[in-house]
């Protein structure tokens, strides 16, 4: 990860425009803001080219039976 200012993996943004939460993944430190925590959640795909490897991970689902 390059040295540079935190910002949401997703939308940019910084700490000084929204809280972020610190993930680490890969040994790498990375942040999301909890507007885009469900994405990581849910749709991982949305941050390829964003987040290395993240193309790995499963999307989680919710079983409404």
């Amino acid at each position: 990860m390059s040295d540079h200012k935190a910002s949401c993996v997703h939308c940019g943004r910084t700490s000084e425009q929204v809280p972020l939460l610190s993930i680490t993944f890969q040994s790498d430190q990375y942040w999301i803001c909890p507007q885009h925590l469900p994405v990581l959640i849910h749709k991982p795909q949305m941050l390829v080219g964003k987040l290395p490897g993240v193309e790995n991970l499963k999307a989680e689902g919710h079983d409404h039976h």
